[in-house]
């Protein structure tokens, strides 16, 4: 259970970063993204109420509810919103921050609890193989060094939601896994929807005007990235140690480069290589290094 989960968020995770682009095209960004969860999220929570499972407390739709805004609301809100700033690649090279705020939160705040030296090797490994990843021969931001410096600081802004959402949830009563990421995708999506509806050109109704690719996109954001991919972190971030579940996101830039380069245009150069080779080691000494 534990590495299949660990290669469904590896790989279909590191695979989200494209289609969102594919997604948001030619639609706005959070309405796209609200759809997304609203609709994975409704299909997960029906799912888990059909097959027998007891309807949640108040105080787990609450605490699913805040772990939901924090992963999806604020986190993958941004996370949208800086696409439409940088590349797709440059995009997961950022997600190489997360580890940094999970340790490090983990260690001074909420676990108080020192990573052994091996796992602060692969972290450092992990940090200077995103460097060299995320400065590719040809990978340039999408509108000059303006457009960079704000999709940089959406991405890294929320990263940080996203390593406080990973390590709030061990620490909140939730429910059991489908319904409880059933709950976190509609209270994470409705508050989305709410935003946008607020500060994007949209209704409602407005998926129905999406185009054929923003449509096909979404669907395989709702299946890969949030029902398999999701429900898969949601049952690592319960059961598996901070220094190992923090190792996907030196993964998923590896395979971001490579979706990017082959579908989108993106140079996955030499000096690309030796970063997700770097990454790679890093990954093998957090996880080896765990306690």
């Amino acid at each position: 259970m534990l590495w299949s989960a660990l290669l469904a968020v590896y790989i279909l995770w590191g695979s989200t970063y494209l289609f969102i682009h594919f997604m948001t095209e030619q639609m706005p960004p959070l309405y796209m993204a609200s759809m997304r969860y609203i609709v994975a999220g409704t299909l997960l929570y029906s799912y888990a109420r059909l097959t027998g499972m007891p309807q949640a407390t108040p105080v787990e739709w609450r605490s699913a509810g805040i772990v939901g805004v924090m992963l999806l609301t604020i986190s993958n809100g941004l996370l949208t919103l800086g696409i439409q700033y940088i590349p797709t690649g440059m995009a997961a090279l950022l997600g190489g921050m997360l580890p940094v705020f999970l340790l490090s939160l983990n260690w001074f705040s909420f676990g108080r609890q020192r990573p052994s030296n091996a796992a602060l090797m692969g972290l450092l490994l992990g940090v200077v193989g995103v460097f060299f990843l995320i400065k590719p021969d040809r990978l340039q931001p999408v509108g000059g060094a303006q457009a960079n410096l704000i999709g940089s600081a959406l991405v890294i802004a929320g990263n940080f939601s996203w390593a406080i959402g990973t390590l709030l949830t061990p620490r909140l009563t939730l429910p059991s896994g489908p319904l409880s990421s059933g709950i976190q995708m509609l209270v994470g999506g409705l508050v989305l929807l709410f935003i946008s509806l607020c500060l994007e050109p949209v209704t409602p109704l407005s998926i129905f005007q999406a185009p054929p690719k923003a449509l096909g996109s979404m669907l395989y954001l709702v299946i890969f990235g949030s029902i398999i991919g999701f429900s898969a972190y949601s049952w690592l971030a319960r059961n598996a140690p901070p220094q190992l579940l923090s190792t996907y996101a030196f993964v998923n830039p590896v395979v971001a480069m490579l979706l990017g380069s082959l579908l989108a245009g993106e140079l996955f150069s030499t000096q690309s290589l030796i970063g997700a080779l770097i990454i790679l080691a890093g990954v093998v000494l957090i996880t080896v290094g765990k306690k």
